[in-house]
């Protein structure tokens, strides 16, 4: 999907044309009963037919005899059979076609049912009208009508409307774009973007395209795409997302990642995906529906021969068979599922959650384990400073921190510009440095006040033969050393003990996920005390330390082993192994990068409080899955007995009519069941 296609489902102006042509293309891939169906052709033969069946209700003896009047006069059946033909073949054509694709795939289901049903009506009535003995049909065929084409009308809107949320998404792309060209700015068509342009987005604009800002800061309102509330702090070099508002600085953007590469085509794609694809659930509730139909068809001869041996007449027999067809129609089965995942997939998507494999997130009920990476997904990922240390009088802390930050102001590394923030944070002023020069594994070293000083790992310190002080050797985290040559001797001068602060979110999300009853555990590459530290902090019940990347599906093995339904959390790069042995495999901080090819799950922001967001609206989705199809299937235990009339010694019959009404109520119930789905935040 390029920006160009975006443009076409912006509100500026797209033709009712334009937008009947979209909703049969969803329509074709979202639900494939109503191949080449749009709700605008369901709208306009409910309103012909209904229009059609004043006059022959008006005309039909029995309602005649049931509202006290009389309505006769020369030729007048055949006046009824004239619009009631009309309204069997123009307004029941939708169902007619769709039973005869679904011959042709061998694969019987609601629209054979229902084709059944006012054929049957249809046919015999005709046969009456010219001759034959009984009663007609006709009013009972055309309300019938009349109420499944409603009905459909009623489901497509409902199914469409999950569909249109993720449209709504293309949308947010702005159709014009300020592209820089040197000192000047050209309004252009965002379709026009290449990567590499560089554009202007002024404060309140929408940005029209993902790139990297390359000047100025502001703050970006994510929300709509990423489900993060709080409106992102975003400065040069960072990534930003087409679709994002700028709220309040002016920034220059390079582009970088359009039409099919930006992440709302790849959202968009792969929530269309996930919407078609197909789980257990589905495939269960696709069984059921088939055996539905063959049992309804078996129960409507029953019925049919049944009534004629008990010695009541055809009309009787063909009124109870036709109602036992519409009331068994698996309409709401066949909505029960779709509908629910429609809906659940695109609410993810607007909250952050992308999924991939449909049978891996409804398994997230399952989660008795989740794994979860450490750096960057429990802690920040940036390091702070937790300890200074001094070796001996000559130099305070505060010197030791002013000397180390001297040295690596001007470093880029997350080390050193951990330790210059906290020597700000104190209010020290720097010292000027010469002859700066970084020793590539090793640290840094240059001049400050006409002394040689380095910033030494431990594995150099080692090297210079110096001593680390015993209590440094297994520190929690990361230190580096502070040595300053003095002539021909080395003297270790202090230390700075830096650690990966722990998110705040990370300690709300392992309360609710251990409320869940869900056990928590880590796996890390860093040492023992580093692990130890994060793991008893977050009170998690177990850590694997200094673990190599390609150890890691081992690990998760290992917890499969007792048993044990695995989630696991990683980054989805150097944790694809471990994703992919996963039961269920969640990649995160992917950011704009959403083809984490390896796992079921992306979740777009680096929150753990989304792992929580993630399971209780997997759980949340399958319970109303679960709803949907308890009740698409329950009603027909009782209603199918009542259609067949085994009541009819107590007077209770259901006309046709009546078992079409049912049957559609049955389906709003599906629908509006599915519409209360939320997503816990």
């Amino acid at each position: 999907m390029d920006h160009k296609n975006h443009n076409q489902h912006n509100h500026h102006g797209h033709s009712q044309t334009d937008h009947d042509e979209h909703q049969n293309r969803s329509e074709h891939e979202g639900h494939n009963k109503h191949a080449g169906h749009s709700i605008g052709m369901f709208k306009k033969r409910f309103y012909a037919s209904l229009v059609l069946t004043f006059p022959v209700l008006a005309l039909s003896p029995l309602v005649q005899q049931f509202l006290k009047f009389s309505l006769t006069f020369p030729g007048d059946k055949y006046l009824l059979f004239l619009l009631s033909s009309f309204v069997f073949f123009y307004g029941g054509w939708p169902f007619l076609a769709g039973a005869k694709n679904e011959f042709k795939n061998r694969a019987i289901g609601m629209m054979t049912l229902i084709s059944l049903a006012i054929a049957v009506a249809y046919v015999y009535s005709s046969a009456v009208v010219f001759g034959l003995a009984g009663k007609v049909f006709f009013w009972e065929l055309v309300t019938l009508i009349d109420i499944m084409l409603l009905g459909h009308w009623i489901e497509m809107k409902s199914v469409m409307g999950a569909s249109m949320a993720l449209e709504k998404l293309s949308a947010l792309i702005p159709d014009n774009a300020h592209l820089l060209k040197g000192n000047e700015t050209q309004d252009v068509a965002t379709s026009q973007l290449k990567d590499g342009d560089v554009i202007l987005v002024k404060p309140g604009e929408k940005i029209p395209t993902d790139g990297i800002i390359i000047g100025g800061e502001s703050f970006v309102n994510e929300s709509m795409l990423t489900g993060e509330a709080k409106p992102v702090s975003k400065t040069k070099g960072n990534k930003v997302i087409g679709g994002s508002v700028n709220e309040d600085g002016s920034l220059q953007i390079q582009v970088k990642g359009v039409g099919e590469n930006s992440y709302l085509s790849k959202v968009v794609n792969l929530v269309k995906q996930a919407q078609a694809s197909k789980s257990k659930t589905q495939a269960l509730a696709d069984k059921a529906a088939f055996w539905l139909t063959i049992v309804a068809i078996s129960v409507g001869v029953i019925t049919f021969i049944s009534w004629l041996i008990a010695g009541r007449d055809i009309a009787f027999a063909i009124e109870r068979t036709a109602t036992v067809l519409v009331i068994a129609c698996p309409h709401a089965l066949g909505l029960a599922i779709p509908l629910v995942a429609a809906i659940s997939t695109t609410l993810s998507a607007q909250n952050g959650l992308l999924i991939r494999n449909r049978t891996a997130f409804e398994n997230a009920r399952k989660i008795s384990t989740i794994v979860f990476d450490k750096t960057g997904t429990l802690t920040k990922g940036t390091f702070g400073v937790k300890n200074v240390f001094s070796f001996g009088a000559e130099y305070s802390e505060a010197e030791i921190l002013r000397l180390f930050a001297g040295l690596d102001k001007n470093s880029e590394h997350p080390i050193a510009k951990a330790i210059v923030k906290e020597a700000k944070n104190r209010n020290i002023a720097l010292p000027e440095v010469e002859k700066f020069k970084a020793i590539k594994g090793k640290g840094t070293e240059g001049v400050i006040e006409n002394k040689k000083i380095s910033i030494a790992s431990p594995g150099y310190v080692k090297e210079l033969g110096l001593t680390i002080p015993d209590d440094l050797k297994n520190a929690e985290g990361t230190t580096v050393f502070l040595i300053v040559h003095d002539q021909d001797k080395n003297n270790l001068a202090g230390a700075v003990n830096l650690t990966d602060t722990i998110r705040e979110e990370s300690f709300k999300a392992v309360k609710i996920l251990k409320q869940e009853g869900i056990k928590i555990w880590m796996l890390t590459g860093d040492n023992e005390n580093s692990a130890k530290s994060v793991s008893d902090a977050l009170g998690l019940d177990g850590y694997f330390a200094g673990v190599l990347p390609n150890q890691k599906q081992d690990k998760i093995k290992e917890l499969q082993s007792k048993g044990e339904f695995v989630a696991m959390v990683g980054d989805g790069i150097n944790d694809a192994p471990a994703l992919a042995q996963a039961n269920v495999g969640i990649a995160i901080g992917s950011g704009t990068d959403v083809a984490a090819e390896t796992a079921d799950i992306i979740l777009v922001n680096s929150n753990p409080k989304d792992i929580t967001s993630l399971i209780l609206f997997g759980k949340a989705t399958y319970k109303k899955m679960v709803q949907n199809l308890a009740w698409a299937t329950g009603y027909n235990i009782f209603a199918i007995p009542l259609a067949a009339g085994v009541l009819a010694v107590y007077g209770i019959l259901l006309s046709p009519a009546v078992g079409a009404v049912l049957m559609s109520l049955s389906t709003v119930v599906v629908a509006v069941n599915a519409k209360l789905l939320k997503v816990k935040k």
